[in-house]
């Protein structure tokens, strides 16, 4: 009877656990059909790399230490993000106008200054920031295996930051390639060389945090955001994809974030490096027009369906835009048949254009759409910042006024110039002239820019004061300077 008993017990356990596997069976065979396939179990999608040691390997000899001099003469202009104590509380116009706190000898001094930059060929051409090499006075490259060379400047590009210089007589360099940035992926593994702080070849890895990032450095940002470790020092140097291609130029930081650094895309440098190695700067294509953003009330107001597009807040005299009929107030939706989502997808545009070439702009104007063909001309090159003359030495560095400028000053239009720098007890310092002053008028003649401000204060009388017309803070003042 017993053995009958637990004879019925066993059968019937089995069949619990038989139904149990049947009914968890069917259950997973529907949760599998129905949840997303795991990324893990795709090989064509590397997940986390077993390590870094074989790209580093086959990179870091390609990677190079670069150390300048400059002569500093009262302060100078210096990249924020790679210079400067970095416990040392932000002055609010270093944003605009790139400058330390004035607390330099008035009589000069030289300063030294690390970066990093990577080779490109054979023949020692090596791809660096302009912020590292600008105004050097002695460049020197510091190699993997630890041989010095003395550099040269082939050609600079302020607006994208980047400089092409070249050592000689160097033997058995190593290249690296310049990868294609348009087909990195937000989340992709990338690895960063450089020399942080003057640790020279420091590896860091990290991946790519976001694309086209805009952070009011210049007219052309469209900036690869990364979480690998970059610090001062790094200015310069390689980001690297898992193919040990460079994919970006390591630029600039937040002082005060961790974990994000940018870097300049390899297809950006693709279009200057060219016409740096043939003829020391970049000519870009100008169609002479100011631009903002459409943010929704203006969509509304200017008759567009939804936000998109660059509205022309300025026509140049002169321009272009002006002897192809473009006019204020125009939204510009496509440039030669690329839609422009947001204003800052027209400055590269047009710049990638040759000089002269006729492009085709779709506009709304007044809420009905028109097209109009451009002639595009050249850029001029404008100095940013520039000393007013010698023969009459007032003690301020100025600068043209930018749309960036203009809208942290808040200013309703971008004529006149800013006062950047003022020399400590120079004639503009014990007339009360301030940094972030904005003239607007010598001796009573508007000023538009810094050509015309110098050109006006060399025209005033020798001996006497010049009047100057200020916008300082919401209202005007008049300042009158005596130059030396």
């Amino acid at each position: 009877m017993e053995r009958k008993i637990v004879t019925r017990i066993l059968i019937a356990l089995v069949l619990a656990v038989a139904m149990l596997g049947v009914g968890y069976g069917i259950s997973t065979a529907v949760k599998a059909s129905d949840s997303p396939v795991s990324l893990a179990s795709r090989a064509d999608i590397p997940m986390v790399p077993g390590n870094f040691s074989e790209l580093a390997e086959k990179a870091r000899p390609a990677v190079v230490n670069i150390q300048t001099v400059k002569t500093m003469k009262g302060g100078s202009r210096v990249f924020r993000h790679f210079f400067g104590n970095p416990f040392q509380e932000q002055d609010p116009f270093e944003d605009f106008f790139g400058l330390r706190p004035q607390s330099y000898p008035s009589d000069g001094f030289e300063q030294k200054s690390l970066g990093s930059g990577f080779i490109i060929d054979r023949d020692g051409y090596i791809v660096t920031n302009n912020h590292v090499v600008e105004n050097a006075d002695q460049i020197k490259v510091k190699l993997s295996d630890g041989k010095e060379f003395d550099a040269k400047v082939v050609g600079r590009d302020p607006k994208t930051d980047l400089a092409l210089i070249k050592i000689n007589g160097a033997s058995g360099l190593h290249p690296i390639a310049m990868g294609n940035s348009d087909d990195l992926k937000v989340g992709s593994w990338v690895v960063a060389i450089g020399s942080p702080f003057g640790l020279e070849q420091t590896v860091t890895a990290g991946i790519v945090s976001a694309k086209g990032r805009i952070i009011g450095s210049g007219p052309y940002d469209n900036f690869i955001q990364t979480d690998a470790s970059i610090n001062p020092g790094n200015s310069g140097g390689p980001l690297i994809n898992m193919r040990g291609e460079v994919i970006g130029i390591n630029t600039a930081i937040i002082a005060s974030g961790q974990g994000i650094g940018f870097a300049i895309p390899t297809n950006m440098a693709k279009e200057v490096l060219p016409q740096l190695k043939e003829k020391g700067k970049v000519t870009r294509a100008w169609l002479g027009v100011g631009i903002q953003g459409v943010t929704e009330p203006l969509a509304q107001s200017f008759g567009l369906k939804e936000k998109r597009g660059a509205l022309v807040s300025q026509v140049f005299k002169n321009s272009p835009a002006e002897q192809a009929g473009i006019a204020q107030g125009d939204v510009i939706l496509e440039f030669n048949g690329k839609e422009i989502g947001d204003s800052q997808d027209l400055p590269p545009m047009v710049a990638a254009m040759p000089v002269g070439k006729t492009v085709t702009l779709k506009l709304s104007r007044n809420g009905n759409a028109t097209t109009k063909e451009v002639k595009l001309g050249e850029m001029e090159e404008k100095a940013e910042l520039a000393k007013a003359p010698s023969r009459k030495m007032l003690g301020i560095t100025i600068q043209n006024v930018t749309p960036e400028i203009a809208r942290a000053l808040g200013l309703k239009d971008e004529t006149g110039v800013v006062v950047s720098r003022v020399e400590p007890g120079s004639p503009a310092e014990n007339a009360g002239l301030q940094r972030g002053d904005v003239i607007q008028e010598v001796n009573r003649k508007p000023v538009k820019d810094t050509q015309g401000f110098l050109r006006k204060i060399e025209e005033a009388k020798d001996g006497g004061s010049i009047l100057l017309l200020v916008h300082r803070g919401e209202s005007n003042l008049f300042v009158a300077v005596t130059p030396k």
